[in-house]
């Protein structure tokens, strides 16, 4: 693992609204989270959340409690990340998000021209370091948020599959079929009909 800390605030001024945030490097499962959350424990801080990738916590934390953190996490792989690299990592994160929720509002271009654009840097850049340090590629990601949204349009019932296809910048419906079915495990009909079939269920059991 790899980790580093931000501070938000004003002027880089740390604030009792704002937290400090932890970002550890391949925080890939529930018990690397389980580890970080006990180490915290440990040492007396408050943690906000504690999520696959980054941790947020209350206090400021000293050189002596971060090494500390470094010791405890030491099997893992830690190692102390660059701040820099950090911040490059949540503004592509932030634009994917973005570009996911608002796939309707934006230009219709390849998503490696709209990041590179947006954030001015060199896409095979910003892929090989996303790679480095999240442990998985950019294509992956932003697939994994596309089916996110896709999920909750089936669920809203407000489109059928082939305008949800066009929204999301599928090529087709059956590109869509396949990479949910690919991620998911089912397809987007099946999807809908189990999700029908539990929102029936809680229906009933309100009733009773």
């Amino acid at each position: 693992m790899m980790i580093l800390s931000e501070f938000r605030g004003v002027n880089g001024i740390h604030n009792k609204t704002d937290s400090l945030k932890l970002y550890i490097r391949n925080m890939v499962s529930t018990r690397c989270k389980l580890a970080v959350k006990e180490e915290l424990k440990r040492l007396g801080l408050h943690f906000i959340i504690v999520d696959l990738g980054v941790v947020d916590i209350m206090e400021d934390i000293t050189p002596e409690q971060r090494e500390q953190i470094s010791i405890a996490l030491l099997k893992s792989g830690l190692e102390l990340m660059d701040d820099k690299k950090a911040m490059v990592i949540e503004k592509i994160k932030n634009v994917i998000i973005e570009m996911v929720r608002s796939a309707n509002e934006l230009p219709r271009k390849n998503f490696s021209e709209y990041l590179s654009e947006r954030l001015n840097h060199s896409y095979p850049l910003m892929a090989s370091l996303f790679t480095e340090i999240q442990g998985t590629t950019i294509e992956k990601f932003i697939i994994s948020h596309k089916i996110e949204r896709v999920k909750e349009l089936i669920v809203y019932d407000e489109l059928d599959l082939t305008e949800i296809a066009y929204k999301m910048y599928y090529s087709s419906v059956a590109h869509l079929s396949n990479q949910f079915k690919k991620v998911t495990g089912l397809t987007p009909s099946h999807f809908k009909k189990l999700n029908s079939k539990k929102r029936e269920l809680m229906e009933n059991v309100r009733d009773n």
